[in-house]
């Protein structure tokens, strides 16, 4: 595809970014289709996942054209339009890459734990993945925002898909949470941004430049971060612990392939491209949104700590390390900037590995709380295996991806000369440590509470978590790759 991109002029590459946005929705016409064949309806997921790599990937080659392409304008500066830009490549290729991967567990975890209505839950995962392209590939805050809302609604009957009392009031919160965040706060920064500076389009170097004073902007950031409610920062992160109430491969969607990563993308683009990092770093409008991050990074690290339910404990893990990627935001520095992207990368490949790990542990000896994994590790030395891979990547330890992304991170509280954020990424790492390696420990090195009836999980399943392992360490040798995109954007080392 990215040859026969290549060959074209820019306004036929520009179709290229609403077919990859449709490549999801024909997915779900094709499994419809076919919604009376489980193995058939599997296949189309499984093709569609495919095919939205080879698009995605097919965008890389032409990542430096300024390919646009407006679907509709409403009123001078207020128009539906796809941009293809680093960060958003960036976040799209995570959530195509990682699709097909989820739906192969997927397959496996409902078909072992006997889940209803499946056609409508790979329908809905679609549609999720149709919004984060969608979101990704937004060229305004706008576009932007209707794919934020389609995403919050595509999930919702995910996360109650197991029915029953638990899952509704899980689900009630988790729509409540995001729908009040975004159209309570976003939606009001959007129309502010809009009446200062005549526009809603993301803009190098910031669309808000020289439009507004310091505290108009502090304000303003304000708005948009608590507003951007999937990027769970505390108080606004209550949603995210009520959605594991929802079926695990749902659990991997919202951590790691589209709905959490959604929100920091759209943090990361709203302070590189409506506010700009110069702006930003001048004003000091981001530094009241800094200490609520580092706040959320400890809090939710000590709340995982004493959290025995497994899928808590990571929810809160979650919470925790997307606060790294928003306080990369706030410390408004190139390299603290390269940091929260790359750790966008990283922490989704290793928190799907965990999520999928959580996974084969329910269907296969249905356990679900920390104390009770004591000597699993012995019956299922992949899934565990695994857990630890992802666990060294999560915490920042080489020889995993996750290492250079914190490195980055720490980097940028020195350059910004913000020493007490740098010992809040220390001890956050520790705590970290602290709330995923006894898991591993307790798994291969305790004896079991008794005999082991059952082995590894099926190679559908365990086949996915160790592949997304794999990927954790295959970041580390290839991190200065998934970084090459933002050199246009950022001034990095």
């Amino acid at each position: 595809m990215s040859e026969l991109l290549t060959g074209w002029t820019s306004p036929d590459r520009a179709l290229a970014l609403p077919v990859t946005v449709a490549i999801p929705l024909l997915g779900i016409a094709a499994l419809l289709l076919v919604r009376r064949n489980p193995n058939a309806r599997e296949a189309a997921s499984l093709l569609s996942g495919v095919a939205l790599v080879v698009a995605v990937l097919g965008l890389w080659p032409v990542a430096g054209d300024d390919l646009r392409f407006e679907l509709w304008t409403w009123l001078p500066g207020l128009s539906l339009e796809f941009a293809l830009e680093p960060l958003g490549l960036l976040f799209a290729t995570v959530a195509a890459v990682l699709w097909p991967v989820t739906t192969v567990f997927a397959a496996g975890y409902l078909r072992a734990d006997g889940e209803h209505a499946q056609t409508r839950f790979f329908s809905f995962f679609a549609l999720t993945i149709a919004a984060a392209m969608w979101i990704a590939l937004s060229g305004n805050l706008v576009t932007l925002f209707i794919g934020y809302e389609i995403m919050t609604l595509a999930t919702w009957p995910l996360v109650a898909h197991k029915g029953g009392a638990d899952a509704r009031r899980g689900a009630r919160t988790y729509l409540v949470v995001l729908l009040t965040t975004s159209v309570g706060l976003l939606l009001p920064a959007i129309v502010w941004t809009w009446l200062l500076a005549g526009s809603t389009e993301f803009r190098p170097g910031g669309l808000l430049t020289g439009h507004a004073g310091t505290g108009v902007l502090t304000v303003l950031f304000a708005l948009y971060l608590f507003g951007i409610g999937k990027a769970a920062l505390m108080p606004v992160h209550r949603w995210l612990p009520a959605a594991m109430v929802a079926p695990t491969p749902v659990s991997a969607l919202l951590h790691a392939v589209a709905v959490v990563k959604a929100g920091v993308f759209t943090v990361l683009k709203v302070a590189v491209y409506v506010f700009g990092l110069d702006t930003l770093g001048e004003s000091g409008a981001s530094r009241p949104v800094m200490w609520v991050a580092a706040f959320t990074v400890l809090a939710a690290a000590v709340v995982a700590l004493r959290s025995d339910n497994l899928k808590r404990r990571l929810a809160y893990s979650t919470v925790s390390q997307l606060a790294y990627i928003v306080l990369a935001a706030t410390l408004a520095r190139d390299v603290a900037l390269a940091g929260g992207a790359l750790h966008m990368v990283t922490h989704a490949v290793g928190k799907i590995t965990l999520f999928l790990c959580a996974g084969a542990i329910y269907v296969t000896a249905k356990k679900t709380k920390v104390s009770e994994l004591d000597g699993l590790g012995r019956a299922m030395p992949w899934t565990f295996g695994a857990f630890l891979v992802a666990t060294v990547s999560i915490v920042g330890l080489p020889p995993a991806g996750g290492m250079w992304s914190k490195w980055l991170l720490l980097l940028g509280t020195v350059d910004a000369e913000q020493f007490v954020m740098l010992a809040v990424l220390l001890v956050g790492s520790v705590l970290s440590l602290g709330y995923l390696m006894p898991i591993t420990v307790r798994a291969f090195f305790r004896p079991p509470h008794g005999p082991l009836t059952h082995g590894e999980a099926h190679p559908a399943i365990a086949g996915p978590l160790t592949l997304t392992a794999l990927g954790c360490v295959a970041l580390f040798f290839a991190a200065d790759a998934v970084l090459a995109p933002l050199t246009g954007i950022l001034e990095l080392p």
